[in-house]
């Protein structure tokens, strides 16, 4: 099924996906996939550091910001 198109959205990927979330869910608990999501590498930190300070640059001003 890998060969075939499946249009705008892959149902073989969606359901390994899905699988994948259960079983992890199933065999950790909570504290531990919080601590998994904060062992970051320095470089995942720098990326992330990069990512938000983009996302600031480019922000909107708030409406009482904004000239008129």
């Amino acid at each position: 099924m890998a060969d075939k198109n499946q249009g705008e959205g892959n149902r073989e990927a969606d359901r390994r996906y899905r699988r994948g979330v259960r079983e992890t869910v199933r065999e950790t608990t909570e504290k531990e996939r919080a601590d998994r999501a904060r062992d970051l590498t320095p470089e995942e930190l720098e990326a992330g550091r990069q990512a938000e300070e983009q996302a600031t640059a480019k922000k909107r001003p708030a409406s009482s910001e904004r000239e008129i």
